[in-house]
């Protein structure tokens, strides 16, 4: 029989999470925490998230040691933590068994009436955000699992009822496939990930087996303007509803106005008039990402004026285009997520519609890989900007044996400059920053560390 969560929250057993303060990871915690099952965790650094959840009653330690699983029923790991890790190793000795986060979170999705699980390569924090307030004015309840802080709840969780579960889903090492979505929501597919997927075709592939776990009576949100999205679609025996700014699509935008980046909109569904957006964060790609979360909530019943609300609400989520503040001079800091060129393009875009004489990209690639792979990709979405000025690249979970810098980068963008360190990168911005500039630090890592450096 297969392995589940389920039986040992029910005997309030205690489970180990290893990587605990992860985004993901605690939010599981704080969820078995809240059911009175005893938790116990580790990870490498005592962050804000691992005290709250010491807070919350959680024992955790900060160095992967064998003895840490002494005692425990169960161990969730992260996709990250591997067989030679000590407490993997123990735990096999003892015959302790061991599950994947992902596979806990499908465990826990299959209680909920309603779960909607938003993928694709870019734009699923946003989107789970945005879907997150629509369900909330609906008065849904729901569950809620987003991969960045959003102040609306608080934090990356929020616990509610059974009626609803709204789940951010992540493709990387298939992770999704392991969830439960009664409605699947596929907001676009590129090549990303590269160092676990082989190709666009192996991407494609995940994603279809993705859509192909929603049950008959449910329904599959797919972006109708994105054609490797279709791909994942094509001849599926499920209810589809496609959503875009085509005329074909079944959740489309009219009367569309943009005011300074911020969009505004009447939302159809099936050519019936359905919300009236006016979204409160700036750029092209939100509207589309408000149209996937319109899909979805019509079909949930979520009320026109509800969504509209909802959507209206929404002033952004940690790291996704976040105002940092102004520069002694006047200059605008914001900080961005984007990491893959595709999303660099969609801020950058969003950026130019906003009227600054100059944008000011400080740019930390996120892994080597991804930096050789889509290496000119890169290279087009950098030329985009006024000028870039890259930071070494982050090296996550890589080494770096394929010899790839960021110098290589800033030889291919004109007047790229490729500096050391954030210190130099700040000092660099405080020279050359002009009071209507934007400084816009961008990355997945931590290039977000400069942001403040410029405000003080």
């Amino acid at each position: 029989m297969a392995l589940s969560i389920k039986p040992y929250i029910e005997n309030k057993e205690k489970i180990h999470l290893i990587g605990i303060g992860g985004v993901s990871m605690s939010s599981l915690a704080e969820l078995l925490l809240s059911w009175g099952v005893p938790v116990s965790g580790s990870d490498r650094l005592k962050t804000d998230v691992t005290a709250r959840l010491e807070a919350l009653g959680a024992k955790i330690v900060y160095e992967h040691k064998a003895e840490n699983v002494e005692g425990v029923s169960l161990i969730v790991r992260t996709a990250a933590v591997h067989d030679d890790n000590p407490e993997i190793a123990r735990a096999h000795e003892l015959g302790i068994p061991v599950m994947e986060r992902a596979e806990a979170w499908g465990h826990l999705m299959r209680d909920y009436e309603n779960v909607v699980c938003l993928a694709g390569t870019h734009g699923k924090t946003t989107s789970t955000s945005m879907m997150t307030l629509m369900t909330m004015e609906a008065q849904m309840d729901p569950t809620v699992m987003v991969g960045s802080n959003l102040p609306a709840i608080g934090g990356t969780l929020r616990i509610g009822g059974k009626g609803c579960f709204v789940a951010e889903s992540c493709e990387y090492c298939n992770s999704f496939l392991s969830f439960a979505p009664t409605v699947a929501v596929v907001l676009n597919v590129e090549e990303d990930h590269l160092d676990f997927f082989k190709d666009i075709n192996d991407i494609i592939h995940s994603f279809r087996a993705f859509v192909e776990l929603t049950p008959m009576n449910g329904l599959v949100v797919v972006n109708g303007d994105d054609p490797n999205a279709m791909r994942c679609v094509d001849g599926l025996d499920r209810h589809i509803r496609t959503f875009g700014l085509n005329d074909g699509a079944n959740v489309r935008a009219v009367d569309i106005s943009d005011v300074n980046g911020y969009y505004r909109f009447t939302v159809l569904v099936d050519g019936a008039p359905y919300a009236k957006v006016e979204l409160s964060v700036p750029g092209r790609h939100n509207m589309l990402n408000a149209l996937a979360c319109c899909a979805a909530a019509e079909f949930l019943g979520v009320p026109g004026d509800a969504a509209e609300r909802g959507l209206n609400r929404f002033t952004g989520s940690s790291r996704r285009f976040q105002l940092v503040g102004k520069m002694p001079n006047g200059a605008t800091v914001v900080d961005d997520y984007a990491h893959h060129p595709s999303e660099m393009k969609a801020t950058l875009s969003t950026a130019k519609e906003m009227h600054f004489d100059r944008i000011l990209c400080a740019f930390q690639p996120h892994t080597y890989t991804r930096t050789k792979a889509l290496f000119s990709e890169f290279v087009e979405a950098l030329r985009m900007c006024d000028q870039a000025i890259l930071a070494p690249i982050y090296a996550a979970r890589e080494q770096n044996t394929i010899g790839i810098y960021s110098s290589d980068l800033a030889k291919e963008v004109p007047g790229a400059i490729a500096l050391d360190s954030f210190e130099e990168i700040a000092d660099y911005l405080r020279r050359e920053a002009g009071p209507n500039d934007l400084v816009l630090t961008m990355g997945a890592g931590n290039i977000n560390a400069v942001g403040p450096m410029l405000i003080k």
